[in-house]
């Protein structure tokens, strides 16, 4: 491998002439293995994004997935994300992915898993993002946190009225299908704001465009389903309209 090949240069080195200058050029090849690991600018806006919006669907798998990515040193997560690869951490969102991974492809019960996760996805959507910006309270963790909440919101809404929707087909299957689109979205997500930032992007305005027109087209079926549960018409009460002329 091509990273390999300082690090022999400098093993011969220390063979032939072993002084302090070979201890130093180790401590330039480190830097530069680890600096080739570290998230530049966009890759960190890109992945408070990621974390913010994935949030708001998989929140547990969000928070496992980077955790796990630092652990494994496929990333060097910032400070204000290095809590996240903590044993305690990884173990406590690693059982809460495996309970609403099955909790969320039960019909129903995963209306009312939404319903409940609504004052955590979004809260937690805008500390990850802020973490991922800045852990020292600076303007980027700021922009961090509204940008994160923001898209939190967002998906959360998102997916809590399109899956309302889905409950309203009486087959259990239809669930579990948008649930598995679901978890590979998130890991498609999380994925490409590590590695394509600028695709990543286009791909997030694509999801909010896609879920600001589903809101509006999902809020007109469920209000049209209610009214047809409670026997209310869809248009104007005709005892009105006679009334009124």
């Amino acid at each position: 491998m091509d990273w390999l090949a300082p690090l022999t240069k400098i093993a011969q080195a220390a063979q032939a002439d072993p002084s302090g200058q070979v201890l130093e050029q180790a401590a330039q090849v480190a830097q530069s293995v680890s600096a080739g690991r570290a998230p530049d600018l966009p890759q960190l806006l890109a992945l408070a994004a990621a974390l913010g919006w994935a949030s708001g669907i998989r929140l547990y798998g969000a928070v496992f997935l980077v955790g796990m990515a630092g652990v494994f040193g496929w990333i060097d997560l910032p400070p204000g994300l290095q809590g996240l690869m903590h044993p305690a951490v990884l173990v406590a969102a690693g059982f809460m992915l495996f309970v609403e991974f099955f909790a969320d492809k039960v019909p129903y019960v995963d209306s009312v898993w939404d319903l409940a996760h609504t004052f955590i996805r979004i809260p937690a959507g805008a500390a990850l993002a802020a973490g991922a910006l800045g852990a020292d309270g600076s303007t980027l963790a700021w922009v961090g946190a509204l940008l994160g909440g923001g898209l939190a919101a967002t998906s959360h809404a998102t997916k809590m009225t399109a899956r309302a929707a889905v409950n309203t087909s009486p087959e259990p299957f239809t669930n579990i299908g948008v649930s598995l689109l679901e978890d590979g979205f998130v890991f498609v997500l999380l994925w490409l704001a590590l590695t394509y930032p600028l695709l990543f992007a286009w791909v997030l305005a694509a999801a909010v465009v896609t879920s600001v027109v589903l809101l509006v087209m999902l809020f007109k079926f469920l209000r049209g389903a209610l009214r047809r549960l409670t026997g209310r018409p869809s248009g104007p009460d005709p005892a009105t309209l006679i009334e009124g002329s």
